[in-house]
């Protein structure tokens, strides 16, 4: 999971080049992504999905899809935060 945190920080660090948000200078595990007080609105995380499928297909071989139905059915949103985010992934890679 760390590479996983790793991709997603890095991809936060370079995304935010452009939105210039003060909380994601540092970005950390506990970093919200979307919701309630998330940095990114509906927009912005279409993007950065995009984003950070791309980056994981290049670093792991494997494509996978993360907005899609059985993402966006969980009880908790997997894009709340960096480190749910890196679990949904996570499971993902190993299904």
């Amino acid at each position: 999971m760390d590479k996983i945190t790793d991709i997603i920080i890095a991809a936060l660090q370079e995304f935010n080049e452009e939105l210039q948000e003060p909380s994601l200078e540092h970005p950390s595990l506990a970093t919200k992504l979307f919701g309630g007080n998330g940095v990114l609105d509906s927009l912005a995380l279409v993007s950065f999905i995009a984003d950070i499928e791309e980056k994981v297909s290049e670093h792991y071989g494997k494509n996978i899809v993360l907005a899609d139905e059985k993402a966006m059915s969980q009880k908790v949103s997997p894009f709340r935060t960096v480190e749910t985010l890196s679990a949904y992934i996570e499971k993902l890679l190993n299904a």
